[in-house]
């Protein structure tokens, strides 16, 4: 198991950031048919969901791992 899901959700919470930032100095008005800060909230909750997914299969595995552990210790 790799962490690149959560790297890519960190990467997509900082272009959401960015894309924050660059609205609010007035760079960019809307993208395609979209305003900005639609785009900034999609990107940044599709990050955030990402980073707590993969955060969750990550400690669900490590208390199987534990129980796994604990189990052969007393059997």
């Amino acid at each position: 198991m790799n962490r690149t899901p959560r790297l890519i959700g960190y990467a997509l919470m900082v272009i959401a950031a960015a894309l924050a930032l660059a609205e609010r100095r007035g760079v960019i008005d809307s993208l395609g048919p979209f305003p900005v800060a639609v785009a900034a909230l999609l990107v940044g909750m599709i990050g955030v969901m990402l980073v707590f997914t993969d955060l969750m299969v990550r400690g669900l595995y490590a208390q199987i791992g534990a129980a796994k552990h604990d189990e052969r210790e007393e059997g």
